[in-house]
Protein backbone atom coordinates (compact mmCIF):
# COMPACT_ATOMS: atom_id res chain seq x y z
CA UNK A 1 0.00 0.00 0.00
CA UNK A 2 1.53 2.86 -0.83
CA UNK A 3 -0.36 6.28 0.53
CA UNK A 4 1.18 8.89 -1.36
CA UNK A 5 2.31 7.62 -4.39
CA UNK A 6 4.69 10.02 -5.79
CA UNK A 7 8.83 10.07 -7.43
CA UNK A 8 8.19 6.67 -8.55
CA UNK A 9 6.34 5.06 -5.64
CA UNK A 10 7.73 2.82 -2.75
CA UNK A 11 8.10 -0.13 -5.17
CA UNK A 12 8.91 -1.14 -8.50
CA UNK A 13 6.04 -2.34 -9.84
CA UNK A 14 4.07 0.74 -7.71
CA UNK A 15 1.83 2.95 -10.31
CA UNK A 16 -0.41 5.73 -8.87
CA UNK A 17 -4.25 4.00 -9.12
CA UNK A 18 -7.61 6.02 -8.54
CA UNK A 19 -10.43 5.63 -6.37
CA UNK A 20 -12.58 4.20 -8.93
CA UNK A 21 -9.69 1.76 -9.98
CA UNK A 22 -7.65 1.81 -6.71
CA UNK A 23 -5.95 -2.02 -7.02
CA UNK A 24 -3.84 -3.94 -9.22
CA UNK A 25 -1.86 -7.06 -9.12
CA UNK A 26 1.53 -7.67 -10.30
CA UNK A 27 3.50 -10.86 -9.84
CA UNK A 28 0.18 -12.16 -7.47
CA UNK A 29 1.07 -8.83 -5.48
CA UNK A 30 -2.06 -6.91 -4.57
CA UNK A 31 -1.22 -3.08 -5.21
CA UNK A 32 -3.10 -0.19 -3.74
CA UNK A 33 -1.41 3.86 -5.14
CA UNK A 34 -4.19 5.83 -4.49
CA UNK A 35 -2.36 9.36 -4.64
CA UNK A 36 -3.18 11.41 -1.44
CA UNK A 37 -5.00 8.46 0.01
CA UNK A 38 -4.59 11.28 3.70
CA UNK A 39 -6.86 13.76 1.52
CA UNK A 40 -9.62 12.26 2.03
CA UNK A 41 -9.52 12.71 5.79
CA UNK A 42 -7.58 16.58 6.04
CA UNK A 43 -8.28 17.09 9.62
CA UNK A 44 -6.67 13.52 11.60
CA UNK A 45 -4.19 13.25 8.72
CA UNK A 46 -2.47 17.25 8.90
CA UNK A 47 -2.44 16.96 12.89
CA UNK A 48 -0.83 13.03 11.65
CA UNK A 49 1.56 15.15 9.76
CA UNK A 50 2.14 17.84 11.97
CA UNK A 51 2.99 15.29 14.71
CA UNK A 52 5.81 13.39 12.57
CA UNK A 53 7.26 15.99 10.82
CA UNK A 54 7.44 19.00 14.03
CA UNK A 55 10.60 17.39 15.73
CA UNK A 56 12.65 17.26 11.87
CA UNK A 57 10.90 20.91 11.24
CA UNK A 58 12.49 22.39 14.72
CA UNK A 59 15.99 20.42 14.60
CA UNK A 60 16.12 22.36 10.88
CA UNK A 61 14.71 25.72 12.14
CA UNK A 62 18.00 25.22 15.34
CA UNK A 63 20.49 24.22 13.63
CA UNK A 64 19.98 25.11 9.73
CA UNK A 65 19.68 22.74 7.48
CA UNK A 66 23.72 21.78 6.31
CA UNK A 67 24.11 20.98 10.08
CA UNK A 68 20.90 18.94 10.39
CA UNK A 69 21.50 16.58 7.57
CA UNK A 70 25.01 15.95 8.44
CA UNK A 71 23.93 15.24 12.67
CA UNK A 72 21.01 13.70 11.40
CA UNK A 73 20.64 10.38 9.68
CA UNK A 74 16.88 10.50 9.36
CA UNK A 75 17.19 14.12 7.22
CA UNK A 76 19.89 13.18 5.69
CA UNK A 77 18.26 10.04 3.76
CA UNK A 78 15.39 12.37 2.84
CA UNK A 79 17.52 14.62 1.02
CA UNK A 80 16.68 15.39 -2.81
CA UNK A 81 18.52 18.43 -4.08
CA UNK A 82 21.90 20.16 -2.47
CA UNK A 83 23.67 22.68 -3.99
CA UNK A 84 21.82 22.42 -7.09
CA UNK A 85 22.51 19.13 -7.24
CA UNK A 86 20.24 15.86 -7.25
CA UNK A 87 21.24 13.59 -4.45
CA UNK A 88 18.31 10.75 -4.80
CA UNK A 89 18.56 8.16 -7.09
CA UNK A 90 14.46 8.28 -7.37
CA UNK A 91 14.72 11.45 -7.85
CA UNK A 92 17.07 11.00 -10.82
CA UNK A 93 15.46 8.08 -12.67
CA UNK A 94 11.58 10.22 -12.17
CA UNK A 95 13.52 12.98 -14.22
CA UNK A 96 14.68 10.34 -16.96
CA UNK A 97 18.43 10.61 -15.13
CA UNK A 98 20.27 7.79 -13.87
CA UNK A 99 22.85 7.48 -10.68
CA UNK A 100 26.02 5.25 -11.31
CA UNK A 101 28.26 4.30 -8.22
CA UNK A 102 31.93 2.81 -8.79
CA UNK A 103 35.18 2.77 -7.27
CA UNK A 104 37.47 5.74 -7.75
CA UNK A 105 41.05 5.34 -9.27
CA UNK A 106 42.03 7.49 -6.14
CA UNK A 107 39.87 5.36 -3.61
CA UNK A 108 36.38 5.57 -2.22
CA UNK A 109 33.79 6.18 -4.59
CA UNK A 110 32.56 7.79 -7.53
CA UNK A 111 29.54 8.48 -8.05
CA UNK A 112 27.96 9.80 -11.56
CA UNK A 113 24.77 11.50 -11.60
CA UNK A 114 23.47 12.22 -15.15
CA UNK A 115 20.03 14.37 -16.11
CA UNK A 116 18.74 14.72 -19.57
CA UNK A 117 19.08 18.48 -20.66
CA UNK A 118 16.19 20.87 -19.53
CA UNK A 119 13.40 21.23 -22.54
CA UNK A 120 13.13 25.26 -22.81
CA UNK A 121 9.31 26.14 -23.64
CA UNK A 122 8.43 28.28 -26.70
CA UNK A 123 5.53 30.24 -27.55
CA UNK A 124 4.45 26.60 -29.42
CA UNK A 125 4.45 25.21 -26.01
CA UNK A 126 1.42 27.57 -24.46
Amino acid sequence: MDVSVDQGGCVETTRPTSHSDPVYVVDGVLHYAVPNIPGVVPHTSTFALTNASLPFILRLAESGPEQAVRTDPVLAKGLNLAYGRVTCRAVAEAHGGSVQVGDSPLGGARVAIVLPPARIATTQDA
